[in-house]
């Protein structure tokens, strides 16, 4: 099945049930059917086809969330044109411009905010025939091979092209492309991700084996849109089953933008929302903050009522099970006072989170589980259009990333390809109808990716005898002690940013050492107050030493004594750390699009620094360079 007949079958089924919810130029939100979005649809292709679109062509996407995003996604999968998804928080020419000229795209289908960056590469990219512009100004300075959206719609309102567009988007084949999705770029050259119609819709068909979607389920889409997780899950998985998905108020500005999520989340009463770990922490932080807000009463009570739905879920698995039974109507009264008001925070009918990222802390999921918004964390890679494995209502381990989508073999292999049994630690290796084609113009990357038809994840993870996915982390972060031992860093990395306030982001690196090291970037003004707060100026070298102390005390926590001491193995624990004085930001690179850290780049940029913490100088914490990190 391709995509095209994917939205047809559903047009058919659900004509008039709402698909968009926005506010576009309105104050207020407004529905728009899965009907008037075909017409849009027909209207913005047979435009395409008329300014020369034809099967095999490329065009570059780069937009907002927004009904014009979807609108134009069709549009070009109707002509067998291949979709180019780029992501609105690419802002280097440098990056914006290889993905465009790789690919080769005909035109830029774009919107009127994100126009500037590609205006400024007009000169660079000289295949580039036509920019069409998604504006709400009627009154927009285009400038030469520019054309508004709605203008390419005009012309597409033709009778005359209809006969010759129905032949064309019948002819498409579920092996043709639809999108090439270019890799969140932790590498010089990001790989274009080739995707099938038919990889897509099989994971469309695969999502449904995990969690039933109701008509009457809506999603707010906070995700970017040309993310695979949002792509799938919140654009054709809600189309194939006649749900609605509902926009994000734009602002004037980012900042602006986020400020509208809580507002619109009241307005729109989602039934589930698409998130990843960072979206999470913010939502639980608000949540604390509210809270807190209500004063030491209601914060102690709510605290005391958290303990005891933690103890009734355990790990989800095992809910209510035992002596917990015996809790139940306690933790009917919590939800009752206190739980079912912070849901209402959220709309009041949200049943549950989907969470994309392959590592989501075990304690926030145990917080929203116990306020009755389960987050049911998930597994996939854009390379498996994406979905793997997922938790959902019905089945659900905490800490897990959930069972395996049917009509997916999966494997755990050692490192010469063989088959691990259940419970050991390998690669994870998947095999399926939604597995890619390959990588776009890279043959050498798609030969080490696919072999014999097997996607070769890069990630290590098991499965336990009950059939959940356990994921640990990438091989290529993997710390690796002096005897061969791996063991995955992220967990630990999380839990030192996510349970020390004194810490912003750390980084651990061990390649066959004898002990562990952090890269830390620290809260420098909580650390500057704490320090003040005894008597001592963190500019000062007593000071800074009263500060690297206090670092020191947060990551003993997790060591014999300490209060996390049983959370992971000792030996991976950083012996000792730096300091950085900047932060990973998306600006110095140390970041990627999708907010991840990149490893590769922060070992490079800090290769000094890491290399000193190795000497028996560098170990001592109170080394010349951590103090003149706080030193002026």
């Amino acid at each position: 099945m391709t995509i095209t007949q994917l939205f047809e079958n559903s047009v058919n089924k659900f004509a008039n049930n709402t698909l968009v919810l926005e506010k576009g130029r309105a104050s207020t939100y407004q529905p728009i059917t899965y009907k008037q979005i075909k017409d849009r649809v027909y209207s913005f292709s047979m435009g395409l086809m008329k300014l020369g679109i034809k099967k095999g062509d490329r065009l570059a996407l780069l937009s907002e969330g927004r009904s014009e995003w979807l609108i134009s996604e069709l549009g070009m999968l109707y002509l067998g044109a291949i979709s180019v998804p780029l992501s609105v928080k690419i802002n280097e020419p440098k990056d914006l411009g290889f993905r465009i000229d790789h690919s080769g795209c005909k035109f830029v289908v774009i919107s009127e905010r994100q126009l500037h960056k590609v205006r400024q590469l007009k000169n660079k990219l000289p295949h580039i025939e036509k920019i069409i512009v998604i504006t709400d100004n009627d009154d927009f300075e285009l400038q030469e091979n520019e054309i508004s959206y709605a203008n390419v719609v005009k012309i597409g309102k033709s009778e005359s092209l209809m006969e010759e567009f129905q032949k064309t988007w019948k002819s498409i084949q579920g092996d043709d492309l639809a999108n090439i999705s270019y890799t969140s770029g932790t590498t010089a050259d990001p790989k274009g991700i080739m995707l099938s119609h038919r990889n897509y819709t099989a994971n469309v068909e695969q999502a449904k084996t995990l969690i039933e979607v109701p008509e009457y389920y809506s999603s707010l889409l906070i995700l970017p849109w040309d993310h695979s997780f949002g792509h799938t899950v919140g654009l054709y998985t809600l189309i194939d089953n006649g749900a609605s998905l509902s926009v994000v108020e734009l602002g004037n500005t980012l900042m602006e933008t986020l400020r509208n999520i809580p507002k619109n989340i009241n307005e729109t009463q989602p039934t589930f929302l698409l998130s990843v770990p960072a979206l999470a922490k913010n939502f639980k932080k608000n949540i604390e903050s509210g809270i807190k807000a209500k004063g030491p009463k209601v914060e102690k009570l709510f605290n005391k009522a958290l303990k005891v739905a933690y103890e009734y879920n355990g790990i989800g698995w095992d809910k209510g099970k035992g002596s917990q039974l015996l809790s139940r109507p306690l933790l009917w009264l919590y939800d009752k006072i206190l739980f079912s008001k912070v849901r209402a925070g959220f709309g009041g009918k949200l049943e549950f989170f989907i969470g994309g990222g392959a590592l989501l802390d075990i304690e926030l999921q145990k917080f929203f589980y116990a306020i009755g918004i389960p987050m049911y964390q998930g597994y996939g890679l854009s390379e498996s259009a994406p979905i793997i494995s997922s938790n959902a209502p019905r089945k659900h381990k905490l800490g897990s990333s959930g069972f395996i989508v049917k009509n997916l073999e999966l494997k755990i292999c050692d490192e010469k390809g063989n088959e691990l049994p259940t419970g050991q630690k390998g690669e994870i290796v998947v095999k399926g109808e939604n597995i890619m084609k390959g990588y776009w113009k890279n043959e050498s990357a798609t030969k080490e990716a696919l072999r014999d038809g097997w996607l070769y994840t890069g990630d290590m993870g098991y499965t336990d005898v009950d059939g959940f996915l356990y994921v640990l982390g990438r091989f290529k972060s993997l710390l690796i002690g002096n005897d061969g031992e791996k063991y995955s860093p992220e967990g630990i990395e999380e839990a030192l940013v996510e349970q020390s306030q004194l810490i912003d982001q750390v980084m651990l690196y061990n390649n066959q050492n004898n002990y562990t090291i952090a890269l830390i970037h620290p809260n420098k003004n909580l650390l500057a107050k704490m320090v003040a707060d005894k008597g001592q100026n963190i500019n000062t070298e007593e000071g800074a030493k009263l500060a690297i102390s206090t670092i020191q005390a947060e990551v003993d926590k997790y060591l014999s004594d300490g209060i996390y001491e049983n959370m992971f193995p000792h030996r991976w624990i950083p012996a000792t750390f730096g300091i950085l004085e900047e932060g990973f930001t998306e600006e110095n690179r140390l970041l990627n699009s999708t907010m991840k850290m990149v490893r590769g780049k922060v070992e490079e940029k800090h290769k000094d620094q890491i290399e000193n913490l190795q000497t028996a100088e560098g170990k001592n914490i109170f080394n010349q360079r951590n103090l003149s990190a706080f030193v002026d």
